[in-house]
């Protein structure tokens, strides 16, 4: 697989990560996935989808808590809509779809390192907010904002400076 095609890979997998309002849990719906993933058809995605659950269930986790069944009205030729089922999966069902789809093909090999990596970031980054408070808790806060948003040089970190001193000082008030 070519830079190329894994950055063009990596963008639209990024592109579909969503978020629930007012909880910041990001999700991806199931069916947005489907042909990024190399599925052409529904009824095979949902066998990858509960191989995935039952994996998820097998390591000692809730199902419900990372494929939550939705239903989403879709627009006919018609002008009429239907409703069609769907799942909201969170980055570790993603995981597990990907770890259960068929590796020969190009997408699934290349989701099965994405979401490992993706996961395994998220899980470092909540180890580390547990560990910390205060303002080592806004650096550390403040560096995973500059790292996410490619913010690599000392230059454009100290932008923000001024706004650390000021969470700073308010939180010493």
């Amino acid at each position: 697989m070519d830079n190329k095609t894994i950055q063009q890979m990596q963008s639209r997998f990024d592109s579909l990560s969503q978020r629930i309002p007012d909880e910041g849990v990001e999700f991806w719906f199931a069916r947005d996935l489907m042909e990024p993933l190399g599925y052409a058809r529904w009824e095979n995605f949902q066998t990858a989808i509960a191989r995935a659950i039952t994996s998820c269930e097998t390591t000692g986790y809730d199902p419900d808590n990372h494929f939550r069944g939705v239903t989403k009205m879709v627009k006919l030729g018609s002008g009429a809509e239907r409703s069609i089922e769907d799942f909201m999966l969170t980055r570790y069902a993603c995981y597990l779809i990907a770890q259960n789809g068929d590796p020969r093909k190009e997408p699934i090999a290349f989701a099965q390192c994405y979401f490992a990596i993706q996961t395994r970031k998220q899980e470092l980054i909540e180890d580390r907010r547990r560990k910390m408070s205060g303002p080592t808790a806004i650096k550390f806060g403040l560096g995973c904002w500059c790292v996410t948003n490619s913010l690599e040089s000392s230059q454009e970190i100290q932008k923000f400076a001024p706004l650390v001193r000021e969470i700073r000082e308010g939180m010493n008030e």
